[in-house]
């Protein structure tokens, strides 16, 4: 399949805990008319209400990495050990093809992969929090995580702090309503271009 490099993609990215998601579904029901959410493939098992091709694509490895042989990814990455993660590019040809945006909430390294294939078409956007502080109060406060897995994610967020200057915009979520406002005043602001 040839992906028509003339079609606007928006990316958010974001260390674990940092508002991406909260900030994503605001703007897909402000403008459900310009963006669609692009859902994202995964070898996890789905989480509370979590639904499979809404919430995520979810599949076995033997069929993410069948995928991956078959070169139908934009990007994917083994985010935590065994677990893949990534973006067909059925599903960005999908939201074209219905006259939309794709909106990826997708991780850091793969935020970078997709700008990187399409430089002139891409708006990105990295979600900060305030603080490591605030970041792992807000993992603590979901209720989701043990201490180890706090301490992965802590870890592993520290590190994609590093890559902030790798995106377009880099947006600090210490209040999440002007997180948000500032987040889609930039997005009208990029596909009226």
């Amino acid at each position: 399949m040839t992906i028509n490099n003339q079609q606007k993609i928006i990316i958010l990215t974001a260390p674990s805990g940092a508002g991406k998601t909260s900030i994503t579904r605001r703007l897909l029901a402000q403008h459900p008319d310009k963006l669609a959410f692009s859902i994202s493939a995964a070898t996890r098992k789905p989480r509370g209400t979590e639904k499979d091709g809404t919430d995520y694509y979810f599949m076995s490895v033997e069929e993410f990495t069948n995928k991956i042989q078959h070169e139908e990814f934009i990007e994917w990455e083994m985010v935590y050990e065994g677990k893949y993660y990534g973006t067909l590019k059925s599903e960005l040809q999908r939201i074209w093809n219905a006259g939309k945006v794709p909106l990826l909430d997708i991780d850091v390294k793969g935020a970078i992969h997709v700008q990187q294939q399409f430089p002139e078409t891409t708006c990105s956007f990295f979600i900060e929090p305030p603080s490591i502080e605030e970041l792992q109060r807000r993992l603590h406060s979901r209720g989701t995580e043990t201490a180890d897995s706090l301490e992965a994610r802590i870890n592993k967020a520290a590190y994609e702090l590093s890559f902030k200057h790798s995106f377009h915009h880099v947006i600090v979520n210490e209040h999440l309503e002007k997180a948000a406002a500032e987040t889609e005043q930039l997005v009208l602001a990029f596909l009226k271009n």
